[in-house]
């Protein structure tokens, strides 16, 4: 199963990310998860949320570049060596990855990596033998990470 992220080549000034999260907050879009990563005066966003399509339609129409990206959610273990087991694996086949990140599900239980490669449909095909459970757009959206504690 896959999910989507948009990914957004972004200015790295004061502002950029603002102006997508308001976007995205007018229209009711809800933002899953987020990373940032920035190099110079350049940088990306990528951008987990509940209504990807039609938030990289609205984004698009807005004058703010982006691309759709499907990517694998990888449920793994919240264990030292999980992720390293993911990614030699990965490594094995010789499939690339392009941009990832993670995070805790439930404190040394689960945790889910979210995960662009260059190889997709090999990726599921090795994923699914090895007995890994990739989660579907609708399960990535409904992920409620940390419900269960009290802070």
């Amino acid at each position: 199963m896959t999910s989507y992220q948009i990914t957004i080549p972004a200015e790295n000034r004061p502002g950029s990310l603002a102006a997508v999260t308001a976007l995205l907050a007018s229209e009711k879009i809800n933002i899953r998860a987020i990373t940032i990563t920035s190099f110079g005066e350049r940088g990306f966003f990528h951008l987990v949320v509940d209504d990807p399509k039609r938030a990289h339609t609205l984004l698009r129409e807005a004058g703010i570049s982006n691309e759709l990206k499907e990517v694998l959610a990888v449920l793994i273990d919240d264990k030292p060596g999980s992720l390293d087991m993911l990614v030699q694996q990965l490594a094995s086949e010789q499939i690339n990855c392009n941009n990832a990140y993670g995070f805790v599900l439930e404190s040394r239980k689960h945790a889910i990596f979210v995960i662009d490669v260059d190889k997709m449909d090999e990726a599921q095909k090795l994923l699914a033998k090895a007995g890994y459970k990739t989660l579907s757009e609708d399960e990535l959206n409904s992920v409620e990470p940390f419900h269960y504690m009290r802070y």
